[in-house]
């Protein structure tokens, strides 16, 4: 389980996260969603290690996240759009990534075959399309099985095929007790898949708690609507 408990951010004058309190349990799907510039990228970067609260605390199955980053062995990441060096193949990649692990217990390359790419990692990168690279990043948050997912719009450039495989696989992950974390602003994806829903304003947390209880709370059919009775809420 990860606790956040009055994380705040500023960056010079703008205050980015203001006093945030959120529970991500294991074995749950969270989405985070909100208006742009609600603090989300930020938030995952604090969770991250790249980027350091200014104030509160983080924990990790009760022990504080550590501050040198460390803990990120533990997090699977998927960006919405991933830096690779283009020289590289997508073999050499996961050949690289996996020896920076200094010879992790568990490498799965399951979702590799999944999305049958092995035609692909001879490949050099920078040759790739847009879509394949992106099941290259998804299969590398998923390499070392880790206890916590932090998925940045991951079906992003995904075809229809390869976006059902991909949250087939985050529901396993959930099935497995992870932690997950999603960001998207396709709303009929995060109805799939979120168990519990945030909702980012200006760096403070307006609702938290499960998807069934926004629904109620909003008397909306479903979470795109009650999403959308939260911003205009916000907004008046």
């Amino acid at each position: 389980m990860i606790e956040m408990r009055g994380v705040s951010k500023s960056f010079g004058r703008v205050r980015v996260l203001d006093a945030l309190d959120l529970s991500l349990r294991p074995g749950r799907i969270t989405a985070v969603v909100g208006p742009n510039a609600a603090g989300k990228t930020t938030l995952i970067r604090i969770l991250l290690g790249l980027v350091h609260a200014d104030a509160g605390e983080i924990t990790l199955d009760g022990a504080p996240l550590a501050a040198d980053g460390s803990s990120r062995g533990r997090i699977g990441y998927m960006p919405q759009i991933a830096r690779f060096p283009e020289n590289l193949t997508a073999r050499e990649l996961l050949e690289l990534v996996t020896s920076l692990r200094e010879n992790p217990p568990v490498v799965d390359r399951s979702l590799l075959d999944a999305f049958g790419l092995e035609p692909e990692l001879a490949q050099p990168l920078r040759t790739l399309s847009g879509g394949t690279r992106q099941k290259v990043n998804a299969a590398l948050a998923l390499l070392f099985a880790p206890d916590v997912l932090v998925l940045d719009e991951p079906t992003a450039g995904l075809d229809p095929v390869s976006s059902g495989i991909l949250k087939d696989r985050i529901l396993e992950e959930r099935a497995r007790g992870r932690t997950v974390l999603i960001t998207s602003h396709i709303m009929s994806e995060l109805e799939e898949l979120a168990d519990d829903v945030a909702f980012l304003v200006d760096g403070r947390i307006r609702f938290a708690g499960p998807v069934a209880e926004l629904k109620a709370r909003t008397r909306q059919a479903n979470l795109e609507r009650a999403i959308a009775h939260l911003m205009i809420r916000e907004a008046a």
